[in-house]
């Protein structure tokens, strides 16, 4: 009689011989950081060569790069603290109404459960069993209601706080880029150095977009450095045409 072959030896059909792993879309952490590091690399690379452009003292580009660093970190952040702290606070509410809904009314909060569950084509006594079992534990209950009817996992709300901290240290990273130059280089060849820095911070930052979203390389580089040139070329232009008066 043939001996059949345990599971674990049988060779893997054409339908399962391939993988295919999916990127997280959900963590939005490092793509956070990403967009941070080009808002501050796009951000003042405009202003030090918009400043730049009217030829004024290197001491006054210094200045004025990091007012605008310093400047853009505190209100990326204020404004990521603020942002996320009232959603946090709405869906904290949320949760709130939920808990004491499944303290009041138990029941109900079990039938509308098997009804997602139905809904989903999920079988009437498959569904009944399935909301009995996660209404029998009251955590499990919350957190089950808050994915079924809010689409939020309650132990993974964020801190308003850390964003806000990565915010300003991905800003300042960012802004720092093209200011660099100015604190060892002077005029044309600072100006031209924070050009060359802005345009190399563009393509890695097109690089790590394009590790993110799964699109072409160059792509995704290409059109980072087009906008870091606009924002380098058309405030040096600017700064260019109007210059600086001494006048009082």
């Amino acid at each position: 009689m043939a001996r059949s072959e345990p599971a674990s030896a049988v060779r893997p059909g054409p339908d399962h011989d391939h993988d295919h792993d999916h990127r997280n879309i959900q963590g939005g952490a490092a793509r956070a950081a990403v967009f941070g590091v080009s808002d501050g690399l796009v951000s003042n690379i405009a202003l030090v060569l918009g400043v730049a452009g009217a030829n004024p003292a290197p001491g006054v580009v210094r200045l004025a790069g990091l007012v605008g660093l310093v400047g853009g970190a505190f209100s990326m952040a204020a404004g990521e603290y603020v942002s996320m702290k009232a959603q946090t606070e709405l869906l904290e509410r949320e949760l709130d109404i939920e808990r004491r809904e499944i303290a009041r009314r138990p029941e109900a909060e079990r039938r509308e459960l098997a009804d997602i569950y139905r809904k989903r084509g999920v079988a009437r006594p498959v569904a009944d069993r399935l909301a009995a079992e996660m209404m029998a534990d009251p955590d499990l209950a919350l957190e089950t209601h808050a994915r079924e009817e809010l689409g939020i996992d309650p132990a993974e709300l964020g801190s308003p706080v850390r964003a806000s901290a990565a915010s300003f240290c991905a800003f300042a990273v960012g802004a720092l880029v093209p200011l660099l130059p100015w604190f060892v280089l002077r005029g044309t060849p600072a100006a031209v150095a924070s050009v060359v820095l802005g345009l190399l911070g563009a393509v890695l930052i097109g690089l790590a977009l394009a590790r993110f979203t799964g699109r072409s390389p160059v792509v995704s580089s290409g059109r980072q450095v087009l906008i870091a040139a606009l924002a380098a070329g058309v405030p040096y232009a600017i700064g260019n045409l109007v210059g600086v008066s001494t006048a009082a």
